[in-house]
């Protein structure tokens, strides 16, 4: 069976690798050079270490590596397109793409650039590092696999299979932009808001921050409606989306969301991929959107600061 090459040694991207490195060949590639030996930490406290087979970009220029099955880039949204081009001499262009990544940033662009099949993944899955050789499978979730022109059933439920046969849940589906959207609309209300206020998921449901929480939702819930995204669990409008999103984060209570961890570590945060998409749908159908420009704006003075 040919190889999974996995761009992006991020939590993701090492979880992937430790899962299906049993069942296919698998190659972990990077900036710069990690371990081989890795441990994961898996959601019942089990230890598990592997060699993992890692290569940096340029080692893998140097080479002639056979075509892989599928390339999953599970790099940070606006880290993708830059990513890709890093591999793009080494692989044909007819070759599977699987973009992990949050918001609705990259998505749209690499299926339009890709000449091959580009599948889009949202997860559940969670996952964090503990360092260069460490990561931890922090909770298990599920994964929905489809591409955005719906053309690509029988690859994605291909991959599906064998996601689920590593012990990542998946499945494949029709609507992922529906779901996709979906995300961002739950990222957006959640992600920001801990962020700028250094708090866990959780503490959203104080008065202190719910109705923040409720302002966001409802800018969100209007450009959901304009954009044709069906409100979830078969409600009706802002509500919907608001029960969503306590849903969530009542779900997530002690997860620290990957913008506050990103903000922590002073990294650039995915403020681009999350709040982007939804500010410029609300410019071009001319609807409010003042709560999530000031989030941005607030987010990006704060990256700017470091």
């Amino acid at each position: 069976m040919p190889p999974h090459w996995i761009l992006g040694p991020g939590a993701i991207g090492r979880l992937l690798a430790h899962s299906l490195s049993p069942l296919v060949a698998t190659t972990l590639i990077g900036r710069r050079a990690l371990p081989e030996q890795q441990v994961l930490t898996t959601p019942e406290g089990q230890q598990r270490v592997q060699v993992l087979n890692m290569l940096t970009a340029a080692q893998l220029a140097s080479e002639t590596p056979n075509p892989p099955a599928f390339v999953h880039i599970t790099t940070k949204a606006m880290a993708a397109e830059a990513a890709l081009e890093s591999l793009a001499s080494v692989i044909p262009s007819t070759t599977p793409l699987v973009l992990w990544q949050n918001g609705f940033l990259a998505q749209p662009r690499i299926s339009q650039a890709w000449p091959g099949p580009v599948l889009c993944a949202t997860t559940t899955e969670g996952a964090y590092l503990t360092g260069d050789d460490g990561v931890v499978h922090a909770g298990r979730g599920h994964t929905f696999i489809g591409d955005l022109s719906n053309q690509h059933g029988e690859l994605a439920e291909t991959l599906a299979q064998t996601l689920t046969q590593a012990e990542l849940p998946a499945t494949a589906v029709s609507d992922i932009r529906q779901r996709l959207w979906q995300k961002l609309a739950v990222n957006a209300a959640i992600n920001p808001l801990v962020a700028l206020n250094g708090v866990r998921n959780g503490e959203l449901r104080t008065a202190a921050h719910s109705p923040h929480v409720q302002s966001v939702v409802k800018e969100v819930a209007a450009i959901m409606l304009a954009e044709g995204i069906q409100p979830p669990n078969g409600g009706q409008g802002e509500q919907a989306w608001l029960a969503l999103v306590w849903q969530v984060i009542a779900s997530t209570a002690n997860n620290k969301a990957s913008m506050l961890q990103d903000v922590e570590a002073k990294r650039p945060t995915e403020r681009g991929a999350i709040l982007g998409p939804l500010i410029e749908s609300a410019q071009r159908h001319k609807l409010p959107y003042g709560v999530l420009q000031a989030l941005d704006t607030a987010i990006a003075a704060l990256e700017a600061g470091y």
